[in-house]
């Protein structure tokens, strides 16, 4: 059960990307309910906020996970992630990772020099720092999902369609690709929604069964707002649905209750 948060930051070069207003705006706020097999497993929420961080304005996600129930008596989790996006380049400035997840414990901070092409990590667990060589115009693993929620555009996205990501995550760069699948209507909580679906290539390990374990959903309108995860783990599997949200950019359609 580790990595439930992450999991829901995973969503995320060969689309044809266009100039288009934000999709996310101060005060955005989402609830996820995650189930690991019949067990409401934990809730977590991401929220973002607008400040100035070394002089430039940033929008400050923050996101949070805790285990509820059965599992919070017998596997802890409690996670924090943060990301600080300068709002002009959509890059990030700083990382923070403060996690607890059955007694395993980091708490790193990333800062990123983008126009040097380097990330100082600090662990504040030992108090130690390091410095690394990153690739230009990277992300975080938090900052991608809002990145690539302004840059996809739902009129001429194509099945099949893939994106490549840069990601500097865990002192280490990767290259992330995620395939569109195409469009479905799902049922949601809210409703039956339009919903654009998609599939991250992830590594099969002790966490995912194979390389394409995990596949998410978002709104097909402007917001492109997380609706939905499924994730095919090593043992079990994990489902994750919006619970609740407050404060979308633009407007949205259910398509039915």
């Amino acid at each position: 059960m580790k990595k439930l948060l992450f999991l829901l930051i995973f969503f995320v070069t060969t689309f044809s990307f266009h100039a288009q207003e934000k999709s996310y705006q101060d005060g955005e706020w989402f609830k996820f309910r995650i189930h690991y097999g019949w067990f409401n497993a934990s809730f977590a929420t991401l929220e973002v906020k607008e400040e100035t961080f070394q002089g430039k304005n940033v929008y400050h996600v923050v996101g949070k996970g805790k285990s509820t129930g059965l599992l919070d008596l017998f596997f802890k989790v409690d996670d924090t992630y943060e990301t600080y996006i300068e709002e002009t380049s959509q890059l990030p400035l700083k990382f923070k990772r403060d996690i607890n997840e059955g007694g395993h414990t980091k708490n790193k901070v990333i800062y990123f020099d983008q126009a040097s092409n380097e990330a100082l990590v600090k662990n504040l667990k030992d108090n130690s720092e390091k410095k690394f060589s990153i690739h230009h115009n990277v992300q975080d693993m938090m900052s991608v999902f809002y990145f690539l929620r302004n840059k996809i555009d739902p009129e001429t996205i194509q099945e099949g369609d893939e994106i490549m990501v840069d990601l500097f995550f865990d002192e280490e760069n990767y290259r992330f690709k995620t395939v569109f699948l195409g469009r479905e209507t799902i049922k949601t909580k809210f409703g039956k929604m339009k919903a654009l679906k998609f599939r991250p290539y992830v590594q099969a390990d002790r966490i995912f069964k194979e390389e394409e374990s995990l596949t998410f959903w978002v709104s097909d309108d402007k917001n492109k707002m997380p609706l939905k995860i499924e994730a095919d783990l090593a043992v079990g599997s994990l489902d994750a649905d919006l619970e609740a949200f407050k404060k979308l950019k633009h407007p949205f359609t259910i398509e039915m209750k």
